[in-house]
């Protein structure tokens, strides 16, 4: 019983996942519906990018980024290389995955370049960077993906409104980041001297690891309805390639997606909580699309307000807002407090302070703006 509360202590955000679907469960009995609406196309996507990304990182795939990264010797170049490589890649591969790509990559290059102290405020700007950055486009995000799929409109258009915010914080990562490292802006910093080279005999791993990869984003961009069917594959290919590599994949992650998802079902399907809701929502879009996701995160909570919506614009924004407030605010967050408290174990707390620092700091910047041009209708 100790070990178990000793895990569950260290795991914070499961713990606070576990507790909130055992709450909405008591709230509302589970039904046949539960199952239906838990998100398992996010779920099995999620599982099939966390497998192959282990591979990655024990085949050392990408070396080659890390060398090209590496190659730019001042703190303030890596940085805003590192910072807008995630803002840019989670256009296209969603925020989730732009950051299991790039915070990684961050913590090994300022680890071997000696400069640690820099690891936290940088990967808290790349969190802001994959939430901000991914608005853009229609399947940045989870909760855009779902929102562009009941507009009607097309891409084009969605990204048209989307772009003046996008663009505010793309402007406003290069001024963090220049205020950052105002004390010393030319300190210099060398990570290639450690980097791993390449082992000859993971040639073959590495080519397959890659392709997995590329089936799993064309299943994340077409929206294929075979992703079960990619999902067997790629536990089918890794566990002949390396069945150890399974044992290395971080579960808990997938277990506090899912008791999420059945918070947000469940809390969905009562009746008087969505009666309130209807009454409540409506003209308020922007600030209960915010709020409400502060305690079940953005994705749950647009799935949530969605059919009690008259302002789309407004929905859409302050989800897209929502996860500069909190680690809850956005499932993109926890995947980042998920990586960082891997390699350093007992540093949750210094992460949440730093996190929460420089996010409410960009939150407080962005905030009348998105409300501003919530009042701009989508159609």
């Amino acid at each position: 019983m100790k070990k178990v509360f000793q895990f569950l202590k260290k795991e914070l955000m499961l713990t606070l996942s576990v507790l909130a679907a055992i709450i909405a469960l008591i709230i509302t009995p589970p039904t046949e519906r539960l199952l239906r609406d838990i998100d398992w196309r996010t779920l099995g996507t999620l599982l099939m990018m966390l497998c192959v990304l282990e591979g990655f990182k024990k085949e050392n795939v990408l070396q080659p980024v890390a060398q090209l990264a590496s190659r730019l010797k001042r703190v303030t170049s890596l940085s805003l290389f590192l910072v807008f490589g995630v803002f840019f890649t989670s256009m296209f591969v969603t925020n989730d995955v732009s950051l299991i790509i790039f915070v990684p990559l961050t913590i090994l290059l300022f680890r071997n370049g000696g400069k640690e102290k820099y690891i936290l405020p940088v990967i808290s700007l790349e969190n802001i960077a994959a939430i901000r950055g991914s608005m853009l486009m229609p399947f940045g995000s989870p909760q855009n993906l779902f929102l562009f799929g009941q507009a009607g409109v097309s891409a084009g258009h969605f990204m048209l409104h989307m772009l003046p915010l996008s663009a505010l914080s793309a402007l406003l990562l290069v001024g963090f980041i220049l205020f950052l490292y105002r004390r010393e802006p030319r300190e210099a910093i060398d990570a290639q001297s450690k980097a791993e080279p390449w082992r000859p005999e993971g040639r073959v791993r590495r080519a397959v690891y890659l392709l997995l990869f590329a089936l799993i984003i064309a299943v994340i961009v077409t929206r294929t309805a075979l992703w079960p069917y990619a999902v067997a594959l790629v536990l089918a290919v890794i566990a002949l390639l390396d069945r150890k590599l399974l044992r290395q994949v971080d579960y808990v992650l997938i277990v506090t997606f899912f008791c999420f998802f059945v918070f947000s079902s469940s809390i969905a399907a009562n009746e008087h909580i969505a009666a309130t809701l209807k009454k409540a929502v409506a003209g308020n879009e922007y600030w209960w699309s915010i709020g409400l996701s502060q305690i079940i995160s953005n994705v749950p909570s647009t799935i949530v307000l969605y059919p009690f919506t008259e302002n789309f614009a407004g929905l859409i924004y302050g989800a897209d807002t929502a996860g500069l407030c909190s680690l809850i605010g956005s499932l993109a967050s926890v995947i980042n407090y998920r990586i960082y408290v891997r390699e350093y174990p007992g540093n949750g707390g210094k992460f949440i302070k730093v996190f929460t620092l420089i996010s409410w700091a960009f939150f407080l910047i962005v905030v009348v703006p998105g409300l501003l041009l919530s009042r701009w209708r989508f159609f």
